[in-house]
Order: structure tokens, then C-alpha cells, then sequence
């Protein structure tokens, strides 16, 4: 799981402190998100909001649409590059284990400004509801009917002569690979996929891996710690579900068997240092072995002396080949 660098001492999970009329914290990721005994939820500022205007190149445009007119809430920022002709479509899922995170938060702005200039794509950014106010599958929900909004704009206006809807793809990190995995599983082939692209998928299960056990905890605040996972699979699945959950786990014996998933070819991108490390190798090994096309970058170039600073949205040129996203919106 992509790790947020916050601060300087480890996230203290569980710790107990007493609200003023809301009771004790029963959850807390330090830095991130507290979550109280009656129900109440503080999330702390630990990345900048920024307007979809924000830090834009002379050649890009960018704005937010809401995505339905119900109650959810959902909304999407839209990356477009002036450039002639239909341009390839990546729907993409922001990280924050199901909890915290935004489509306006400051590193994925930067980070998909940077990635719909270079490979020439145009962006639609989810902004998904988090639990534990909407527990999952609220956020594999929101990625459906975002998916459903996106086909419906293709049916005329500036969509249909700007987008070119056979080429388009499901992209997310952390979390957000999970949303996008989930949707491509339910939709299958009705969504058109050309491909998936999912940045260290935060998956989850019981039987700890070798990457989890030995995990590295940096002295660095950060999310990037066993304990804070477990913490998020508590608050974002269903009151009382295990990690060995279908929405936690795509390998336990409740989840469809791989052989009978219809998917697209997949680009997994596994960071050498990320806790679950393991967890996505044996995905895309269990994936390989049903048959489905699966591609791995594994990268090698974070300090083991210092895991957690390094964040695959803040610093893509470094757990992420650009030339293979290229490569795969491209093909």
C-alpha cells in the first residue's frame, strides 16, 4: 500500500483518548483519520485540497463534474489535452485505504496532470465515498456508476468527438486498484475495457504474508505500517467481516474462482518494499495461472533504509513506468 509521508514518528493505531461527547477513539490512524466510539469521524488535513485549476500547462484542460443527481455525493475530475483527434480514456481511483483520500488532493492533481500530458489520454478522476461513514461496497459502487457515466457521455457533445471509448482503461493505487479491480470483475466484458492498470492493489487476508511479518517500520509517520492496514480493513468492511472477505480478499474461497473472472490484460505495478509486496505477487501468479494476461513491474528503486518517504502518487517516475502505462493506453 502507497505510504503517505505525514510526519516524523510511527501512526499509533487503537490509541484510546476520550472525545469531547463522542467517547473514546476506537480507531486511529495518527495524522490521517480518527474514528469515535458514537460513530463520529475526524480526518485531518494530511494533503492540500487543489482546484482543478490548479498548476495546469498551457496544452491541458480540467474540471469537476458530478457524476449522478443523487445523495452520494460522487464527483470526478476530468483531464483533457488540447490535442487533436479521439484520445484513449482512463478512469482512474485515488489510494487512501478506503478511508481517506481525494480526486482535489494535491499529490494525485499533480500526479494525473503529469500523466494525462505525457500520454496523451484523457482522465477521468473518481472521487469515491470512504468509509467507515460508507462502508464497502460503497466505493465499488461508486466505480460502477461512475463507469456508467462515463458511457452515457458517449453518446454525443464534446465526449464523442474527443474520447475514443475503445480505448479506454481502469486505473488506481492502493485502494483505489481495488475499486478499479472490483469494477472490471462485475462489470466484465460489458465494460469495454482495453486494459487495467493497478498500482500496488491493497489487498488483504488472515494468514499474514512473508512482506507483511517482515515488514519494515519506518520512523516516519506514515500508512505504510501492518498495523494501520488492519485498521483500515476494520473500518471498511462490513461490521464484523474478516480480511478473508470477497471485497478484501480476491483469492479466499468466497470470491469468484479466477478461472471464471472475464477481465482485461492487466499491468500490476508492486513496489520492492511496500508490506504487501507478496499479497500482489501471488495475485498476479494465482491471475497467470487461470490464463489471464497479467503484466508485473516490480520496482527495486526505494532505500530499505527508508521504505515509507517514497509514495506512488507523489513520486510516479519512481514505482511506476510511464513508458508501459504509455505502452498500454497506446495498444
Amino acid at each position: 500500500m502507497g505510504a503517505i509521508h505525514v510526519g516524523e514518528s510511527n501512526p499509533r493505531v487503537g490509541f484510546q483518548t476520550q472525545g469531547k461527547g463522542h467517547g473514546h477513539v476506537v480507531e486511529e490512524i495518527e495524522g490521517l483519520i480518527r474514528l469515535y466510539k458514537d460513530g463520529r469521524v475526524d480526518r485531518l488535513p494530511a494533503v492540500a485540497d487543489v482546484p482543478c485549476t490548479w498548476a495546469l500547462g498551457p496544452d491541458l484542460m480540467s474540471w469537476d463534474s458530478a457524476l449522478d443527481n443523487s445523495t452520494t455525493g460522487v464527483w470526478a475530475r476530468i483531464y483533457a489535452p488540447k490535442l487533436p483527434g479521439k484520445l484513449p480514456l482512463l478512469v482512474y481511483f485515488h489510494g487512501g485505504g478506503f478511508c481517506v483520500g481525494s480526486a482535489a488532493w494535491s499529490c494525485y492533481h499533480e500526479f494525473l496532470v503529469q500523466l494525462a500530458t505525457t500520454a496523451g489520454c484523457v482522465i477521468v478522476s473518481v472521487n469515491y465515498r470512504l468509509a467507515p461513514e460508507h462502508r464497502l461496497p460503497a466505493a465499488y459502487q461508486d466505480g460502477i456508476a461512475a463507469m456508467t457515466w462515463v458511457r452515457q457521455q458517449a453518446s454525443g457533445g464534446w465526449w464523442r468527438s474527443h474520447v475514443d471509448f475503445d480505448r479506454a482503461f481502469l486505473c488506481g493505487d492502493s485502494a483505489g486498484a481495488a475499486v478499479a479491480f472490483n469494477v472490471a470483475v462485475q462489470l466484465g466484458p460489458s465494460a469495454g475495457l482495453r486494459g487495467l492498470i493497478l498500482i500496488q492493489p491493497f489487498f488483504g487476508g488472515e494468514s499474514r504474508t512473508a512482506s507483511e511479518r517482515n515488514s519494515v517500520q519506518s520512523a516516519a509517520r506514515s500508512a505504510l505500517t501492518l498495523a494501520a492496514s488492519d485498521a483500515y480493513w476494520r473500518m471498511a468492511l462490513p461490521a464484523g467481516a474478516s480480511r478473508e472477505h470477497p471485497w478484501c480478499n480476491p483469492l479466499s474461497r468466497g470470491s469468484p474462482r479466477v478461472e471464471q473472472l472475464r477481465i482485461p490484460p492487466m499491468l500490476v505495478c508492486i513496489s520492492e518494499m511496500d508490506i504487501l509486496k507478496d499479497r500482489n505477487l501471488e495475485f498476479c501468479k494465482a491471475l497467470r495461472g487461470a490464463g489471464k494476461s497479467v503484466e508485473q513491474v516490480v520496482s527495486t528503486l526505494i532505500s530499505k533504509s527508508n521504505p515509507n518517504k517514497i509514495y506512488a502518487v507523489k513520486y510516479p517516475q519512481i514505482l511506476i513506468d510511464s513508458m508501459q502505462i504509455m505502452k498500454a493506453v497506446d495498444h
